[in-house]
């Protein structure tokens, strides 16, 4: 069985990485809590991406694939922002993620897989988006450099979501007009579940997929393409 170490997973898009790859890999949830992780069957170890080195922790000597989860959504106007404000979404989305692979990289098993991720306002340009935007632009950035540093041992992927009904995202969805709204910006007239994003981090995991590296994949409901208003 496969060693597969997340950052993050007793929530959310973590929590549902966690609970598909449980069924046939030995799964580590390094992660502050251990919310709703009793019910599957994983390794928790408790860790905290901002201020604890993971390699101080009980790892395998062998990581056939990596998944960091943690980050942020600070949506606000740009003369609402500190330096400040930059600096600790760059510290919990880019920095504590440089941390972890510069821990972990001598561990990666030949054929390994890397998932980062994103946010398809990178691409798209967003209002309100500027600090967030710039963190997750440096792991796009990031991860394609890294995917050319180790091709052919190790491949490294982000994905780019669009908005995703997750705790994180409670506040933009914190009732039912606020919802109908995001659901109707999609061509496909809804926001993402966990689910779907766990869908597609699996497969990037799945070593029967291994001819995919360095790339930026926007599971958005047709948002950083389509326009559904023409």
């Amino acid at each position: 069985m496969k060693n597969i170490l997340l950052i993050g997973g007793s929530h959310g898009i973590g929590y549902e990485i966690a609970k598909q790859l449980s069924t046939s890999n030995n799964v580590f949830v390094a992660s502050r809590t251990a919310e709703k992780l009793s019910d599957i069957n994983v390794n928790h170890i408790p860790f905290d991406a901002l201020t604890e080195d993971i390699s101080e922790k009980n790892l395998p000597n062998e990581i056939h694939g990596l998944v960091f989860c943690p980050g942020s959504i600070n949506l606000k106007p740009l003369k609402m922002l500190d330096i400040k404000d930059f600096q600790e979404d760059m510290d919990i989305n880019f920095f504590s993620l440089v941390k972890v692979v510069k821990s972990v990289i001598g561990s990666m098993s030949e054929g390994a897989s890397l998932v980062f991720f994103s946010t398809v306002a990178v691409d798209s340009g967003m209002a309100y988006h500027t600090s967030i935007s710039a963190a997750k632009g440096a792991i796009e950035g990031f991860a394609k450099a890294l995917a050319a540093e180790y091709a052919p041992k190790i491949r490294v992927n982000v994905i780019a979501p669009s908005l995703v009904d997750t705790p994180l995202a409670s506040r933009l969805l914190s009732n039912d007009k606020k919802k109908e709204q995001m659901n109707d910006r999609h061509p496909l007239k809804r926001i993402g579940n966990a689910k779907d994003i766990a869908n597609m981090a699996t497969f990037l995991l799945n070593s029967e997929n291994s001819w995919i590296t360095g790339q930026v994949i926007r599971v958005d409901g047709g948002m950083s393409t389509l326009n559904s208003n023409s």
